[in-house]
């Protein structure tokens, strides 16, 4: 989930998401609406499809992107009890879409949620590497006072 909420918090792929709502678009569509280049409408694409946040197939020359709402459930879910008082929305209900991130997506309220999530989850990273450090230079440690073992035994 914590790679989901760093693909959110740039406000590019996040106007890429909010201009899926409406619908299929092309790289060519979206650099006009977002007035940005292709180039960098292409890399935030690929990080949204590899978030499995979009879709993409093949139309002639052209490449068409659309919305894939079913990691937005996630993120819905966990922020609901944020946004909505509480109220929990869980993936597995068939009703349940996109409701919180549409609500957010674009405010400031959404771009601090963004932020402090891609904060958090960076943090969460960054602990859980130093406590591997940690770890493998324990068990260097050990590995060094244990007996030698003979190679021609």
């Amino acid at each position: 989930m914590a790679d989901i909420f760093d693909v959110l918090a740039d406000g590019t792929r996040r106007d890429i998401l909010r201009r899926l709502l409406d619908g299929e678009a092309t790289v060519g569509d979206l650099v006009e609406k977002l007035g940005s280049t292709q180039p960098t409408v292409s890399k935030h694409l690929a990080q949204l499809r590899d978030a499995e946040l979009v879709t993409v197939r093949e139309e002639g020359r052209k490449r068409v992107y659309a919305l894939r709402s079913a990691p937005l459930e996630t993120v819905d879910a966990w922020l609901s009890p944020f946004l909505g008082g509480g109220v929990t929305v869980t993936p597995e209900d068939a009703d349940a879409g996109p409701t919180i991130f549409a609500a957010w997506a674009g405010t400031e309220a959404g771009d601090r949620v963004g932020r402090a999530a891609a904060e958090a989850a960076h943090n969460a990273r960054a602990a859980l590497e130093a406590a591997q450090e940690k770890i493998q230079g324990a068990q260097a440690r050990v590995r060094e006072k244990l007996p030698r073992r003979r190679a021609d035994g």
